[in-house]
Protein backbone atom coordinates (compact mmCIF):
# COMPACT_ATOMS: atom_id res chain seq x y z
CA UNK A 1 0.00 0.00 0.00
CA UNK A 2 1.46 3.33 -0.59
CA UNK A 3 1.96 6.09 1.80
CA UNK A 4 0.09 9.18 2.46
CA UNK A 5 1.76 12.10 0.38
CA UNK A 6 2.66 13.97 2.71
CA UNK A 7 4.36 11.02 5.05
CA UNK A 8 7.05 8.59 4.55
CA UNK A 9 8.59 5.64 6.65
CA UNK A 10 11.24 8.11 7.65
CA UNK A 11 8.81 10.35 9.30
CA UNK A 12 7.95 7.93 12.00
CA UNK A 13 9.39 5.66 14.75
CA UNK A 14 8.11 2.55 16.46
CA UNK A 15 7.83 1.85 20.09
CA UNK A 16 7.07 -1.52 21.54
CA UNK A 17 6.25 -1.64 25.72
CA UNK A 18 8.41 -4.50 27.30
CA UNK A 19 5.19 -4.75 29.05
CA UNK A 20 5.32 -4.96 33.20
CA UNK A 21 5.36 -8.07 35.70
CA UNK A 22 3.15 -9.78 33.65
CA UNK A 23 1.20 -11.52 37.16
CA UNK A 24 -1.93 -12.21 35.34
CA UNK A 25 0.36 -14.70 32.72
CA UNK A 26 2.18 -16.22 35.74
CA UNK A 27 3.96 -18.33 35.84
CA UNK A 28 4.51 -18.29 32.12
CA UNK A 29 6.31 -14.74 32.80
CA UNK A 30 8.01 -16.45 36.46
CA UNK A 31 11.34 -16.33 34.11
CA UNK A 32 10.53 -14.17 31.00
CA UNK A 33 9.19 -10.80 30.21
CA UNK A 34 5.76 -11.07 28.01
CA UNK A 35 6.61 -10.30 25.18
CA UNK A 36 8.93 -13.39 25.18
CA UNK A 37 6.77 -15.50 26.12
CA UNK A 38 6.06 -18.41 22.83
CA UNK A 39 3.14 -18.73 20.57
CA UNK A 40 2.05 -21.02 17.96
CA UNK A 41 5.30 -23.52 18.14
CA UNK A 42 8.18 -21.47 17.03
CA UNK A 43 7.53 -17.72 17.22
CA UNK A 44 7.45 -15.04 20.45
CA UNK A 45 4.47 -12.53 21.13
CA UNK A 46 7.03 -9.86 20.42
CA UNK A 47 7.16 -10.99 16.94
CA UNK A 48 3.56 -9.64 16.19
CA UNK A 49 4.00 -5.97 16.59
CA UNK A 50 8.25 -6.39 15.04
CA UNK A 51 6.22 -8.50 12.32
CA UNK A 52 3.43 -5.22 11.38
CA UNK A 53 6.60 -2.53 11.52
CA UNK A 54 8.06 -4.22 8.83
CA UNK A 55 5.23 -5.32 6.58
CA UNK A 56 4.46 -1.55 6.76
CA UNK A 57 7.96 -0.46 5.72
CA UNK A 58 8.59 1.01 9.43
CA UNK A 59 12.61 -0.08 10.13
CA UNK A 60 13.23 2.02 13.34
CA UNK A 61 11.63 0.52 16.11
CA UNK A 62 12.50 1.11 19.81
CA UNK A 63 11.85 -1.67 22.18
CA UNK A 64 11.06 -0.86 26.24
CA UNK A 65 12.26 -3.59 28.57
CA UNK A 66 12.41 -3.84 32.27
CA UNK A 67 10.85 -7.01 33.82
CA UNK A 68 12.97 -10.61 33.14
CA UNK A 69 14.25 -8.86 30.46
CA UNK A 70 17.10 -11.10 29.32
CA UNK A 71 15.04 -14.22 27.71
CA UNK A 72 13.60 -11.40 24.90
CA UNK A 73 16.90 -9.62 24.33
CA UNK A 74 18.61 -12.42 23.45
CA UNK A 75 15.70 -13.32 21.02
CA UNK A 76 15.70 -9.85 19.52
CA UNK A 77 19.36 -10.16 19.16
CA UNK A 78 19.21 -13.45 17.47
CA UNK A 79 16.41 -12.50 15.45
CA UNK A 80 16.31 -8.93 14.39
CA UNK A 81 19.49 -7.79 12.27
CA UNK A 82 19.52 -5.49 8.94
CA UNK A 83 22.63 -5.31 6.92
CA UNK A 84 24.37 -2.53 5.76
CA UNK A 85 22.41 -1.93 2.45
CA UNK A 86 18.97 -1.84 4.54
CA UNK A 87 18.73 0.69 7.23
CA UNK A 88 16.82 0.04 9.83
CA UNK A 89 17.01 -1.36 13.74
CA UNK A 90 15.47 -2.75 16.76
CA UNK A 91 16.67 -1.20 19.93
CA UNK A 92 16.45 -2.38 23.28
CA UNK A 93 16.18 0.39 25.67
CA UNK A 94 16.22 -1.04 28.87
CA UNK A 95 15.11 0.84 32.22
CA UNK A 96 18.20 2.45 33.64
CA UNK A 97 19.00 4.89 36.40
CA UNK A 98 20.65 8.23 35.40
CA UNK A 99 21.54 11.16 37.85
CA UNK A 100 17.99 12.65 37.83
CA UNK A 101 16.29 9.20 38.19
CA UNK A 102 16.68 6.42 40.70
CA UNK A 103 13.28 4.78 40.27
CA UNK A 104 12.26 2.32 37.25
CA UNK A 105 9.13 3.05 34.85
CA UNK A 106 5.84 3.50 36.61
CA UNK A 107 3.70 2.78 34.00
CA UNK A 108 3.71 3.21 30.08
CA UNK A 109 3.99 6.84 29.78
CA UNK A 110 6.49 7.01 32.12
CA UNK A 111 8.53 4.34 30.41
CA UNK A 112 8.30 6.40 27.09
CA UNK A 113 9.03 9.94 29.03
CA UNK A 114 12.43 8.66 30.29
CA UNK A 115 13.35 7.18 26.82
CA UNK A 116 12.26 10.48 25.20
CA UNK A 117 15.85 11.56 24.66
CA UNK A 118 16.46 8.40 23.18
CA UNK A 119 13.76 8.64 20.62
CA UNK A 120 14.18 11.97 19.77
CA UNK A 121 18.11 11.89 18.78
CA UNK A 122 15.92 10.49 15.28
CA UNK A 123 14.18 12.87 12.74
CA UNK A 124 10.63 12.26 12.99
CA UNK A 125 7.20 13.86 12.81
CA UNK A 126 4.86 11.30 14.89
CA UNK A 127 5.56 8.38 16.97
CA UNK A 128 3.67 4.98 16.92
CA UNK A 129 3.32 3.32 20.52
CA UNK A 130 2.76 -0.66 20.26
CA UNK A 131 2.05 -3.00 22.74
CA UNK A 132 4.45 -6.43 22.94
CA UNK A 133 1.66 -8.97 24.04
CA UNK A 134 -1.30 -9.02 21.32
CA UNK A 135 -1.98 -11.03 18.70
CA UNK A 136 -3.48 -9.12 15.24
CA UNK A 137 -1.89 -8.30 12.04
CA UNK A 138 -2.64 -4.54 11.20
CA UNK A 139 -0.91 -2.61 8.20
CA UNK A 140 0.14 0.70 9.99
CA UNK A 141 0.15 2.84 6.54
CA UNK A 142 -3.61 2.63 7.20
CA UNK A 143 -3.58 4.11 11.04
CA UNK A 144 -0.74 6.58 10.01
CA UNK A 145 -2.78 7.88 6.78
CA UNK A 146 -5.26 8.41 8.88
CA UNK A 147 -4.04 10.30 11.55
CA UNK A 148 -2.46 12.74 9.18
CA UNK A 149 -5.69 13.00 6.72
CA UNK A 150 -8.12 13.76 10.25
CA UNK A 151 -5.45 16.39 11.50
CA UNK A 152 -5.51 14.96 14.88
CA UNK A 153 -2.79 15.36 17.07
CA UNK A 154 -3.39 11.56 18.82
CA UNK A 155 -5.01 8.50 17.56
CA UNK A 156 -6.56 5.82 19.49
CA UNK A 157 -6.80 2.60 17.33
CA UNK A 158 -9.97 0.76 18.66
CA UNK A 159 -11.48 -2.72 17.92
CA UNK A 160 -15.21 -3.04 18.15
CA UNK A 161 -16.71 -5.62 20.98
CA UNK A 162 -20.17 -6.39 22.15
CA UNK A 163 -21.28 -4.59 25.25
CA UNK A 164 -21.66 -8.03 27.27
CA UNK A 165 -17.48 -7.90 27.51
CA UNK A 166 -16.97 -3.74 27.50
CA UNK A 167 -16.01 -4.07 31.17
CA UNK A 168 -12.92 -5.90 30.18
CA UNK A 169 -12.03 -2.28 27.96
CA UNK A 170 -11.15 1.24 27.95
CA UNK A 171 -14.33 2.16 26.22
CA UNK A 172 -14.35 5.53 23.52
CA UNK A 173 -17.48 7.78 22.84
CA UNK A 174 -16.89 8.38 18.79
CA UNK A 175 -18.22 11.14 17.07
CA UNK A 176 -19.37 11.24 13.49
CA UNK A 177 -16.45 13.11 12.73
CA UNK A 178 -14.27 10.42 14.11
CA UNK A 179 -13.35 12.17 17.19
CA UNK A 180 -13.15 10.64 20.69
CA UNK A 181 -15.60 12.67 22.81
CA UNK A 182 -15.21 10.22 25.83
CA UNK A 183 -13.50 7.71 27.59
CA UNK A 184 -14.92 5.32 30.07
CA UNK A 185 -12.78 3.06 31.70
CA UNK A 186 -14.03 -0.76 32.22
CA UNK A 187 -17.77 0.20 32.35
CA UNK A 188 -19.66 -2.16 33.59
CA UNK A 189 -23.26 -0.40 34.11
CA UNK A 190 -25.92 -1.06 31.09
CA UNK A 191 -27.06 2.38 31.64
CA UNK A 192 -23.51 3.96 31.50
CA UNK A 193 -22.78 2.11 28.30
CA UNK A 194 -26.15 3.01 27.04
CA UNK A 195 -24.75 6.89 26.87
CA UNK A 196 -21.74 5.73 25.00
CA UNK A 197 -22.10 6.40 21.13
CA UNK A 198 -20.05 4.45 19.04
CA UNK A 199 -20.20 2.14 16.32
CA UNK A 200 -23.70 0.21 15.53
CA UNK A 201 -24.30 -1.88 17.63
CA UNK A 202 -20.86 -2.14 19.53
CA UNK A 203 -18.60 -0.40 21.71
CA UNK A 204 -15.14 0.95 20.35
CA UNK A 205 -12.59 -0.65 22.96
CA UNK A 206 -8.79 1.05 22.71
CA UNK A 207 -6.32 -1.63 21.58
CA UNK A 208 -3.42 0.44 23.54
CA UNK A 209 -1.49 1.15 20.41
CA UNK A 210 -1.92 5.13 19.79
CA UNK A 211 -0.01 7.77 16.96
CA UNK A 212 1.16 11.26 18.61
CA UNK A 213 2.50 13.89 17.05
CA UNK A 214 6.02 14.20 18.25
CA UNK A 215 5.36 17.65 19.99
CA UNK A 216 1.66 16.38 21.20
CA UNK A 217 3.74 13.41 22.90
CA UNK A 218 6.08 16.01 24.07
CA UNK A 219 4.21 18.07 25.80
CA UNK A 220 2.13 15.19 27.67
CA UNK A 221 4.78 13.89 28.93
CA UNK A 222 6.02 17.03 30.43
CA UNK A 223 4.14 16.21 33.61
CA UNK A 224 4.52 13.02 35.77
CA UNK A 225 1.28 10.78 34.72
CA UNK A 226 2.03 7.13 34.76
CA UNK A 227 0.23 5.53 31.89
CA UNK A 228 -1.27 6.42 28.63
CA UNK A 229 -4.76 4.32 29.04
CA UNK A 230 -5.50 5.88 32.17
CA UNK A 231 -3.72 9.05 32.49
CA UNK A 232 -2.72 10.67 29.06
CA UNK A 233 -5.14 9.61 26.43
CA UNK A 234 -8.29 10.59 28.78
CA UNK A 235 -6.84 13.95 29.50
CA UNK A 236 -6.38 15.05 25.70
CA UNK A 237 -9.58 14.11 24.96
CA UNK A 238 -10.52 17.21 27.26
CA UNK A 239 -8.09 18.96 25.22
CA UNK A 240 -6.66 18.46 22.24
CA UNK A 241 -7.65 16.52 18.76
CA UNK A 242 -8.07 12.88 19.60
CA UNK A 243 -9.67 10.79 17.19
CA UNK A 244 -10.14 6.66 16.68
CA UNK A 245 -9.06 4.86 13.84
CA UNK A 246 -11.46 0.78 13.74
CA UNK A 247 -9.48 -1.79 13.10
CA UNK A 248 -11.28 -4.26 11.60
CA UNK A 249 -10.43 -8.14 11.91
CA UNK A 250 -9.11 -10.54 14.57
CA UNK A 251 -7.32 -8.88 17.52
CA UNK A 252 -6.37 -10.37 21.40
CA UNK A 253 -4.75 -9.57 24.13
CA UNK A 254 -2.99 -11.88 25.55
CA UNK A 255 -3.43 -11.13 29.09
CA UNK A 256 -4.42 -14.13 31.02
CA UNK A 257 -3.61 -17.65 30.53
CA UNK A 258 -6.97 -18.65 29.23
CA UNK A 259 -6.65 -15.73 26.66
CA UNK A 260 -2.87 -17.03 25.96
CA UNK A 261 -4.54 -20.98 26.16
CA UNK A 262 -7.37 -20.32 23.87
CA UNK A 263 -5.21 -17.89 21.40
CA UNK A 264 -2.95 -20.41 20.89
CA UNK A 265 -4.88 -23.67 20.53
CA UNK A 266 -7.35 -21.70 17.71
CA UNK A 267 -4.68 -21.77 15.40
CA UNK A 268 -5.24 -25.61 15.65
CA UNK A 269 -8.76 -25.20 13.57
CA UNK A 270 -9.07 -25.60 9.85
CA UNK A 271 -10.16 -21.72 9.71
CA UNK A 272 -8.15 -20.16 12.32
CA UNK A 273 -9.15 -16.72 13.41
CA UNK A 274 -5.17 -15.47 13.04
CA UNK A 275 -3.83 -16.60 9.97
CA UNK A 276 0.28 -17.32 9.93
CA UNK A 277 -0.27 -18.58 6.40
CA UNK A 278 -0.77 -15.04 4.79
CA UNK A 279 2.16 -14.86 2.62
CA UNK A 280 1.98 -10.96 2.01
CA UNK A 281 2.27 -10.36 5.45
CA UNK A 282 4.47 -12.98 6.69
CA UNK A 283 5.60 -13.19 11.02
CA UNK A 284 9.25 -13.20 11.11
CA UNK A 285 11.01 -14.87 14.33
CA UNK A 286 14.43 -16.57 15.30
CA UNK A 287 15.67 -18.82 12.09
CA UNK A 288 16.68 -22.14 14.08
CA UNK A 289 17.51 -24.15 10.84
CA UNK A 290 16.01 -27.20 12.68
CA UNK A 291 15.41 -30.54 10.96
CA UNK A 292 12.28 -31.54 9.71
CA UNK A 293 10.03 -32.77 11.72
CA UNK A 294 9.74 -36.93 12.20
CA UNK A 295 6.76 -38.79 12.52
CA UNK A 296 6.61 -42.42 13.51
CA UNK A 297 3.37 -44.30 13.46
CA UNK A 298 1.23 -41.73 15.53
CA UNK A 299 -2.30 -40.33 15.00
CA UNK A 300 -2.45 -36.75 14.71
CA UNK A 301 -5.46 -34.81 14.56
CA UNK A 302 -6.10 -30.74 14.08
CA UNK A 303 -2.72 -29.86 15.67
CA UNK A 304 -0.02 -27.89 15.08
CA UNK A 305 3.41 -29.47 14.74
CA UNK A 306 6.62 -26.95 14.88
CA UNK A 307 10.38 -27.69 13.12
CA UNK A 308 12.64 -30.44 14.91
CA UNK A 309 10.11 -32.19 16.44
CA UNK A 310 10.26 -36.18 17.47
CA UNK A 311 7.13 -38.20 17.66
CA UNK A 312 6.74 -42.08 18.14
CA UNK A 313 3.90 -43.81 18.23
CA UNK A 314 1.75 -41.21 20.11
CA UNK A 315 -1.90 -39.98 19.86
CA UNK A 316 -1.99 -36.06 19.52
CA UNK A 317 -5.09 -34.20 19.38
CA UNK A 318 -5.94 -30.23 19.06
CA UNK A 319 -2.52 -29.22 20.76
CA UNK A 320 0.37 -27.22 19.77
CA UNK A 321 3.89 -28.87 20.00
CA UNK A 322 6.84 -26.56 20.17
CA UNK A 323 10.10 -26.82 18.17
CA UNK A 324 12.16 -29.38 19.61
CA UNK A 325 9.10 -31.47 21.15
CA UNK A 326 10.06 -35.34 21.61
CA UNK A 327 6.81 -37.53 22.43
CA UNK A 328 7.74 -40.66 23.01
CA UNK A 329 5.87 -44.14 21.99
CA UNK A 330 2.52 -44.42 23.89
CA UNK A 331 1.45 -40.82 25.23
CA UNK A 332 -1.77 -38.46 24.70
CA UNK A 333 -1.74 -35.46 24.10
CA UNK A 334 -5.36 -33.61 23.83
CA UNK A 335 -6.02 -29.93 24.17
CA UNK A 336 -2.71 -28.93 25.50
CA UNK A 337 0.51 -26.67 24.41
CA UNK A 338 3.77 -28.17 24.89
CA UNK A 339 6.35 -25.47 24.02
CA UNK A 340 9.10 -27.87 23.15
CA UNK A 341 12.57 -27.35 23.97
CA UNK A 342 15.94 -24.64 23.79
CA UNK A 343 18.11 -27.43 22.42
CA UNK A 344 18.29 -31.08 22.07
CA UNK A 345 18.49 -32.99 25.53
CA UNK A 346 22.17 -34.27 25.78
CA UNK A 347 23.34 -37.83 26.55
CA UNK A 348 24.93 -37.50 29.45
CA UNK A 349 22.25 -35.25 31.25
CA UNK A 350 19.86 -38.51 30.25
CA UNK A 351 21.92 -41.14 32.24
CA UNK A 352 21.09 -39.51 35.75
CA UNK A 353 19.47 -41.80 37.63
CA UNK A 354 15.34 -41.03 37.98
CA UNK A 355 15.73 -37.74 35.80
CA UNK A 356 13.49 -37.93 32.62
CA UNK A 357 14.71 -37.22 29.27
CA UNK A 358 12.88 -33.70 28.06
CA UNK A 359 9.45 -33.70 26.22
CA UNK A 360 6.63 -36.30 27.01
CA UNK A 361 7.33 -39.64 28.42
CA UNK A 362 6.18 -42.99 27.71
CA UNK A 363 3.07 -43.59 27.84
CA UNK A 364 2.14 -39.95 29.76
CA UNK A 365 -1.06 -38.74 29.48
CA UNK A 366 -1.83 -34.62 29.23
CA UNK A 367 -4.95 -32.91 28.69
CA UNK A 368 -5.27 -29.38 29.08
CA UNK A 369 -2.05 -28.58 30.08
CA UNK A 370 0.37 -25.71 29.00
CA UNK A 371 4.07 -27.29 29.42
CA UNK A 372 6.49 -25.08 29.45
CA UNK A 373 10.03 -25.04 27.48
CA UNK A 374 12.75 -27.57 28.46
CA UNK A 375 10.15 -29.76 30.53
CA UNK A 376 11.18 -33.43 31.73
CA UNK A 377 7.98 -35.42 31.70
CA UNK A 378 8.69 -39.04 32.75
CA UNK A 379 6.55 -42.43 31.63
CA UNK A 380 3.53 -43.24 32.94
CA UNK A 381 2.71 -39.86 34.33
CA UNK A 382 -1.21 -38.37 34.31
CA UNK A 383 -1.61 -34.69 33.97
CA UNK A 384 -5.28 -32.91 33.91
CA UNK A 385 -7.13 -30.18 35.10
CA UNK A 386 -10.47 -31.99 35.76
CA UNK A 387 -11.24 -32.62 39.82
CA UNK A 388 -9.15 -29.68 40.52
CA UNK A 389 -9.57 -25.96 41.57
CA UNK A 390 -9.46 -23.78 38.75
CA UNK A 391 -6.63 -21.92 41.16
CA UNK A 392 -3.80 -24.12 42.55
CA UNK A 393 -0.48 -23.69 43.36
CA UNK A 394 1.18 -27.16 43.61
CA UNK A 395 4.34 -28.98 43.60
CA UNK A 396 6.57 -28.15 40.48
CA UNK A 397 2.75 -27.40 38.61
CA UNK A 398 0.37 -24.91 38.56
CA UNK A 399 -3.47 -24.36 37.71
CA UNK A 400 -4.86 -21.07 36.35
CA UNK A 401 -8.00 -20.36 34.96
CA UNK A 402 -8.95 -24.39 35.09
CA UNK A 403 -5.66 -25.09 32.97
CA UNK A 404 -2.58 -27.17 34.63
CA UNK A 405 1.12 -25.11 33.80
CA UNK A 406 4.09 -27.13 34.06
CA UNK A 407 6.54 -24.41 34.29
CA UNK A 408 10.04 -23.87 32.58
CA UNK A 409 12.67 -26.76 33.30
CA UNK A 410 10.29 -28.65 35.91
CA UNK A 411 10.98 -31.99 36.08
CA UNK A 412 7.99 -34.72 36.72
CA UNK A 413 9.13 -37.93 37.99
CA UNK A 414 7.58 -41.41 36.18
CA UNK A 415 4.81 -42.28 37.27
CA UNK A 416 3.34 -38.83 38.73
CA UNK A 417 -0.40 -38.08 38.86
CA UNK A 418 -1.42 -34.06 38.54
Amino acid sequence: MPWYSSLSPHDVVAVIMGGGAGTRLFPLTKDRAKPAVPLAGKYRLVDIPISNCLNSDLRRIFLLTQFNSGSLHRHIQESYRFDTFSPGFVEILAAEQRIDRTDWYQGTADAVRQNLMHIDSYAHRLVLILSGDQLYRMNYHTILEQHVASGAEVTVATTPVRAEVAGEFGIMEVGEDGRITRFVEKPTDPAVQATLRGYPDELPASMGIYVFDRQTLADALAGNEEDFGKHIIPKLIQTGRVHAYRHEGYWEDIGTIRAFYEANLDLCEPLPQFNFYDASAPIYTHARYLPATKIIKSQIERSVIADGCIINDALIEHSILGVRSRIQAGATIRGSIVMGQDYYDRRERARVPDTPVMGIGHRSSIERTIVDKNARIGDDVRITPDGKPAFLDGPNFYIRDGIVIIPKNAVITSGTVI
